[in-house]
């Protein structure tokens, strides 16, 4: 990210200085006025961008005819928020330089190793999935604050889903969204590739509070150069009659069945809780035909819940095969667990399909710590992967919120009758060096750098009862196993009586695996047969850690210093 020095003259105006911009490339920034007088930002040689919206940011795109290497506003009339600028023909190499982040930036302590906006708000991960070569991740996202408010789309690209390029945003709402106070905006979906076409199309749900006589609808937009998007269009209006079904209809994933046709899974909810719907189109390309099959699932078990982001996909042959399971993710909105007391719980649910009928042989819950929400996933070159937002929205402060992140991507298996859900191979590359290979498993305390650090611990045998203590200046944190099962420990001041218990029940293990980041902890065991995810109330870094085990258990323990 670029370091842009801001400087006020006696008149009033604002500078931003940042390394010039070359002659032929693309600025693009999001200004606001901020009373009846225009909004006004001056670049040298590029003239003046002007609005007088005073509900939203409008964004401008200009080329610039030559070198660019400062503006300038007037804060009592202009509200300036990110501004970057990238060379269209190698942006998916290079990604954008941010020369202004707004009055949203992520603050610099926070660039760890999982994936963050470069400004701005993020939540689910939409339109994951890998065209043309590259890996591609889009995101719930306002560029603006550090709180939910009308819905874009925000985009990346990575070649290893580690280490991502940040691209301009993709998607932005329509003016109706502000005329109901940015309440909606373009949320959650999923984006395919058209045989025999280059890019890629993104399918979403657009929201407008209130609007009737659907306040959800389900739209597309085609990207043939991997970066911009053209028109969207509305591809199904409505939701199916005769079922009950309430306001709720959204999170289009779009994928091919195993009959060739494409599928669209929604989430929704009706009179018994949340449900999940089908629909197909005999149209390769997605934009017309979308007609209703039925409902892959019903949720019994938690009430009035809302079925949300779900996806479906292969999970052990090719899709075409009869034989192959597939796996089928849903988020429940509202459900809540009475003995932990953990809300917004994420189901992987392994099963036969045969593209109009899902039947379910078993279901797993995706992560104790259900910090890995809005799970997506697709069928990556090595097989299947999957990314979650690293937040739940019980935990989130909906007026300000410091950036959130997104999980490890984790590869998707099907071992001994059970769901495993690892980090990809590729997070082995984050390890920049060996911090400890025997202080730990002796019981001393070892210091942690930066906070940024992978831990692997085996024992003698399943079952070996433990506490691993990560130390942190604001919270209880330690990750511990017992009769009861593998835990995660997360008390802040107002004690552990008010708190969720982060908990996988009855989980018996021989080895974890811990991630630890900056507003992070992340917990593999048993090669992610239990994955267990928290966001931290407090992104200071963990400081140290200690290991408490009965003598003789520990056959191994490691610690790396990561990052990207």
């Amino acid at each position: 990210m670029s370091q842009a020095l801001s400087s006020a003259g006696q008149s009033g105006r604002k500078t931003i200085s940042f390394a010039p911009v070359a002659t032929g490339e693309t600025i693009e920034l999001f200004l606001m006025a901020n009373g009846p007088e225009p909004a006004v930002v001056a670049l040298p040689g590029a003239g003046e961008l002007t609005t007088r919206r005073t509900d939203s940011f409008d964004r401008h795109c200009l080329v610039a005819a030559a070198p660019v290497d400062h503006l300038s506003y007037d804060p009592a009339v202009t509200t300036l928020s990110a501004v970057y600028a990238y060379d269209p023909a190698t942006v998916l190499d290079t990604g954008i330089r941010v020369l202004h982040a707004g009055p949203a930036p992520t603050p610099p302590e926070l660039t760890g190793y999982h994936f963050r906006p470069p400004f701005g708000w993020m939540n689910d991960p939409n339109g994951f999935g890998r065209f043309d070569g590259r890996a591609h991740l889009c995101y719930q996202h306002y560029p603006h604050s550090l709180r939910w408010h009308a819905m874009h789309w925000g985009h990346a690209v990575s070649d290893d889903l580690l280490r991502w390029r940040h691209l301009p945003v993709l998607l932005e709402p329509g003016d109706a969204v502000f005329a109901a106070n940015g309440a909606g905006g373009i949320f959650s979906g999923s984006a395919i590739s058209i045989r025999g076409e280059a890019g890629f199309r993104a399918f979403f749900t657009d929201h407008i509070e209130g609007r009737e006589p659907e306040m959800e609808v389900q739209c597309t937009a085609k990207s043939t150069d991997g970066f911009t998007v053209d028109a969207p269009k509305v591809v199904l209006a409505g939701r199916p009659e005769g079922f009950g079904l309430g306001e709720d209809n959204r999170d289009p994933y779009v994928f091919r069945g195993p009959d060739g046709r494409l599928k669209m899974l929604l989430g929704g909810r009706d009179a018994e809780g949340g449900v999940v719907m089908l629909n197909e189109t005999d149209d390769p390309t997605g934009v017309s035909g979308w007609r209703f099959v039925g409902l892959v699932h019903r949720e019994r078990e938690y009430g009035r819940t809302v079925g949300e982001c779900p996806a479906m996909l292969p999970l052990d042959g090719p899709a075409e095969d009869p034989n192959t399971r597939w796996l089928l993710i849903v988020g429940l909105l509202l459900s809540r667990e009475p003995a932990t007391r953990r809300r917004n719980l994420t189901f992987g649910i392994v099963g036969r399909f045969d593209g109009r009928t899902f039947t379910p042989e078993f279901r797993q819950e995706l992560d104790f710590g259900t910090d890995a929400y809005g799970f997506q996933a697709f069928v990556d070159q090595s097989g299947p992967v999957g990314i979650a937002w690293l937040a739940n929205w019980t935990d989130i402060v909906k007026t300000v919120d410091w950036p959130t992140a997104m999980t490890l991507p984790r590869r998707l298996l099907l071992r001994d009758g059970a769901l495993l859900t690892p980090p990809i191979e590729a997070a082995t590359t984050l390890r920049q060096a060996l911090v400890d290979d025997h202080r730990l498993a002796s019981g001393e305390t070892v210091r942690l750098d930066n906070g940024a650090a992978e831990i692997i611990i085996e024992f003698d045998e399943t079952g070996a009862p433990f506490e691993l203590t990560l130390s942190h200046p604001t919270l209880k944190l330690a990750i511990t196993a017992g009769s009861d099962g593998l835990a995660i420990i997360h008390e802040t001041g107002n004690g552990p009586s008010a708190l969720p218990h982060y908990l996988a029940a009855s989980a018996q293990v021989r080895s974890i695996r811990v991630f630890l980041d900056r507003g992070s902890i992340e917990v593999f065991a048993d090669d992610g047969r239990y994955a267990g995810t928290k966001r931290l109330a407090d992104p200071a870094p963990i400081t140290a850690i200690r290991l408490e085990a009965p003598q003789g258990r520990i056959a191994s323990a490691r610690v790396w210093r990561l990052g990207l």
